[in-house]
């Protein structure tokens, strides 16, 4: 099997070396070079033919973002963002996602030296992933893992049997994405009108992005949307993000329903979980509810998708065509979890005609 070529565009020496000792030690990836800014890197594009990109924002000559505009226009492939984090960082990042890029992966917080191991599993895993992604071909990797922590551990399975409360909403929209994610909800997002029942959001993000992420699409969308903070109250018009570094579930309280945010271990490896979120809407609204499994890697989310179609929701899941990562959907698929499958300019459409749709389709 050939490597996955890769070519390392940082401002850095020290960053470019962390990068490449860590690629290197993967025996299925390969640095051909390294370039400390864009325009060094165009040329070596076109001699080395990488096949995937790493890509620092802020760099001399050229911002990566410009770069990556650019790149996107001209010659698209597969790149992977290195980003601070930090506020400024979490903002470049998010444009970097709407301008093409697969995903990102965070630097260390305290020196690039510490944090090594953590940095090693996701830049491994997300360089081979971007690798075959879509522009526009999913990856079918199976990649080695750390250990997941079972779903068990923060919510327990008991689907709701009480019929929805009177004078409450019509349902909650849930909607799960991880690699690829950030576009495709705001497409969602974007096309859909202000009084749109709640809905309750988890994107694989650590904290700070998801904060950011959160205000961009409340500057660009007809909705209000919030990272959710513990005790938020769903209502119309309400788009509730997960916070990084936290589960979000839903639950119910006299005068309605809220949104429960927690510390908790990292399930499927991650935190938040969709899992966590689909189990606790399956538990606590049971068939009025809609949920959405979008583009990503893995299978987080597929089995809680499963459990709300059990428990009478209208589960829909993204399909490959559109798709950057089709890891969750597919599996969610699989499980017999998915009722529609559909392209994601669909979706949003599809939700607003669900009255006059046949539920059975």
């Amino acid at each position: 099997m050939d490597k996955i070529k890769v070519l390392i565009i940082d401002d850095s020496a020290l960053a470019r070396k962390l990068l490449k000792d860590i690629l290197d030690s993967d025996h299925g990836i390969e640095v051909v070079g390294t370039a400390p800014d864009p325009v060094i890197a165009m040329r070596k594009i076109s001699a080395l033919k990488p096949h995937v990109l790493t890509l620092d924002v802020e760099m001399p000559v050229m911002d990566g973002l410009t770069f990556l505009e650019q790149l996107m226009k001209a010659h698209p492939m597969p790149v992977v963002m290195f980003s601070s984090l930090t506020h400024k960082g979490a903002d470049a990042t998010l444009k970097a996602l709407s301008l093409g890029a697969i995903d990102f992966v965070s630097k260390p917080q305290c020196s690039l030296s510490e944090g090594i191991e953590d940095l090693r599993h996701d830049l491994i895993d997300k360089v081979k992933t971007a690798a075959s992604a879509n522009i526009m071909k999913p990856s079918a990797a199976i990649l080695p893992v750390p250990p997941r922590y079972d779903l068990n551990t923060v919510i327990q399975f008991h689907p709701s049997r009480k019929p929805w409360a009177q004078n409450q909403l019509d349902y909650v929209l849930v909607i799960g994405a991880s690699t690829g994610g950030t576009v495709a909800i705001e497409q969602i997002l974007c096309a859909l009108p202000e009084q749109t029942p709640p809905i309750l959001i988890v994107q694989h993000m650590p904290a700070l992005f998801t904060q950011s992420f959160a205000k961009r699409l409340n500057s660009l969308s007809a909705l209000t949307v919030a990272e959710a903070k513990n005790n938020d109250v769903l209502r119309k018009g309400l788009a509730l993000i997960a916070p990084g570094g936290k589960h979000m579930m839903l639950s119910r309280f006299s005068r309605g329903y809220c949104v429960r945010v927690k510390e908790g271990p990292p399930v499927n490896r991650h935190i938040p979980s969709i899992d966590v979120i689909f189990r606790s809407v399956a538990n606590v609204v049971g068939p009025h509810a809609i949920g959405v499994i979008l583009t990503g890697m893995g299978d987080d989310g597929a089995r809680g998708l499963k459990e709300m179609h059990d428990a009478g929701a209208y589960t829909i899941a993204q399909d490959e065509e559109t798709s950057v990562v089709f890891g969750m959907p597919r599996v969610a698929i699989a499980l017999d979890g998915v009722r529609k499958v559909l392209p994601i300019g669909s979706i949003a459409p599809f939700i607003v005609n669900m009255k006059n749709t046949d539920q059975s389709a």
